[in-house]
């Protein structure tokens, strides 16, 4: 595999990639700065071109045949994703397989949503038009990818792109770009012109120089919301697609099948050290069955390995920095000193922070309110659905949800009023499927991911009208 980056621009200063378990090297990429923009444009436009020109069938062969590839080398890329990302490598290899599957949907994206036909005899004066409208690309996309799921998540805005015709500057976390390279690089030898996609790994003013292009067509961001304010007003007049984070609550009603929902919430909280912007932060457990459930949940967790990544027994690894545990810990030492309960956890060593389980925890808290992207979990008890539905829209971010409940009334009430991009019913929240539309609600999110969609906000309709009146 890959440690080094394609030099996609002038040489510039490198950027070391470490372990955020054991800090050891990984790889060392080339960096650019916002200095390199004429060229990082001038490239993209160049790939814009050849993108455009190669034919449907040539996309989607060249984006299976990558699949493919990358299922061939599984067990590199999960190994790759776990020493730059420290993800659990079980964890890794399921993050790769979505990947191909994710690549495999862009496939089918790029030979059947070609347009459609458009009806214009329905309409009276129009008897005498026909016509169509096609998806044409729309040009040059600025992707900005977080550290998190540094394979998967990149495909998401790759793949469509590709679909739909398109050229990409890829601009992946400087914390993990190893993973995202190794997959452009599979691309390229799949037959992908290498100017499709350029590569530009660098800091903050790279990004705002990238985002506020004016070639630039379309942003296609994933992570923070103080960062997604800036590329708005930055951006100008360009297409943006955000995936901004979440809060995700997770009732617990209690007529449900009980271990299926203690298995759920344990594995939506603490999958990839809750570095997840779906992961269950909030369970909201009706009262009569919240001891039960909250001893059986904090015994389960405790359970739980946290550890050396590359261990098959681990289930929690690192955090992707010191900085950022420090970060989870410092939270939960304000919750407790606000009245909170320490249940479990909370005893970091370097980048390991165990999973953590807390109760009572007051509203006021950051732990409640905003997005902890960290192995911490609420317990909060509830009387009434109504009152969990509330608790549950009571912050400003919101991505999924989840309920747990044997009623369908009840599973259909929470659905039809929680206020979030999804609601999974006797699934954590944390459950996805790559095909399906994924963004947020209130300040989750803007426009929609997964493969269709994407590709949907990465093309742009043209209609051919043909008006047969005899002259």
């Amino acid at each position: 595999m890959p440690t080094t980056a394609r030099v996609d621009q002038p040489l510039s200063d490198g950027i070391l990639v470490t372990s955020p378990f054991d800090g050891s090297e990984v790889g060392m990429v080339v960096e650019s700065s916002a200095d390199n923009l004429p060229f990082l444009l001038a490239r993209a436009k160049r790939g814009a071109e050849v993108s455009r020109s190669l034919p449907r069938h040539q996309r989607a062969a060249i984006l299976e045949k990558t699949a493919a590839a990358i299922d061939a080398k599984k067990e590199d890329f999960a190994v790759l994703i776990v020493r730059e990302a420290g993800k659990a490598i079980t964890q890794a290899r399921k993050e790769v397989m979505r990947c191909v599957n994710t690549l495999k949907l862009s496939s089918d994206e790029a030979k059947r949503n070609a347009g459609e036909v458009v009806p214009f005899d329905s309409y009276a004066g129009s008897e005498t038009r026909q016509g169509w409208f096609t998806r044409e690309p729309l040009g040059l996309i600025c992707a900005i990818t977080p550290y998190n799921d540094p394979l998967n998540l990149v495909a998401h805005k790759l793949g469509p792109a590709i679909a739909g015709g398109n050229s990409v500057i890829l601009k992946p976390s400087e914390l993990t770009p190893l993973s995202s390279i190794a997959l452009v690089d599979t691309l390229i030898e799949c037959g992908l012109p290498d100017e499709v996609v350029t590569i530009a790994v660098g800091g903050a003013a790279l990004g705002r120089a990238l985002v506020s292009a004016r070639d630039v067509r379309m942003v296609s961001f994933t992570g923070g919301f103080a960062t997604g304010e800036a590329i708005t007003r930055d951006a100008g007049i360009k297409k943006l697609a955000m995936e901004l984070g979440g809060n995700a609550p997770v009732i617990v009603m209690e007529n449900c099948d009980f271990d299926a929902a203690v298995d759920g919430c344990v594995s939506g909280a603490f999958w990839a050290a809750g570095q997840n912007c779906i992961g269950t932060q909030r369970i909201l457990i009706q009262r009569p069955i919240y001891n039960r459930f909250r001893d059986a949940f904090v015994s389960q967790t405790r359970v739980l390995k946290t550890g050396d990544p590359l261990s098959s027994d681990t289930d929690v690894g690192p955090m992707i920095s010191e900085k950022a545990a420090k970060r989870a810990a410092a939270m939960v030492d304000y919750a407790l000193e606000a009245g909170a309960k320490l249940l479990c956890g909370h005893e970091r060593s370097g980048t390991l922070y165990p999973p953590t389980v807390l109760e009572n925890v007051p509203t006021t808290c950051e732990t409640w309110s905003e997005e902890v992207f960290a192995p911490i979990v609420i317990l909060e008890p509830f009387d009434s659905l109504d009152e969990a539905i509330k608790l549950a829209n009571g912050t400003e971010y919101s991505l999924h949800a989840g309920i747990f409940t044997n009623d369908l009334e009840d599973a259909l009430e929470a659905a039809g009023r929680i206020d979030a991009g999804g609601v999974m019913i006797n699934d954590s929240s944390d459950y996805r499927f790559d095909a399906m539309p994924f963004g947020g609600s209130k300040f989750g999110s803007m426009g929609r991911e997964g493969v269709r969609f994407a590709y949907e906000d990465m093309t742009q309709p043209k209609v051919v009208c043909l008006n047969r009146a005899k002259r």
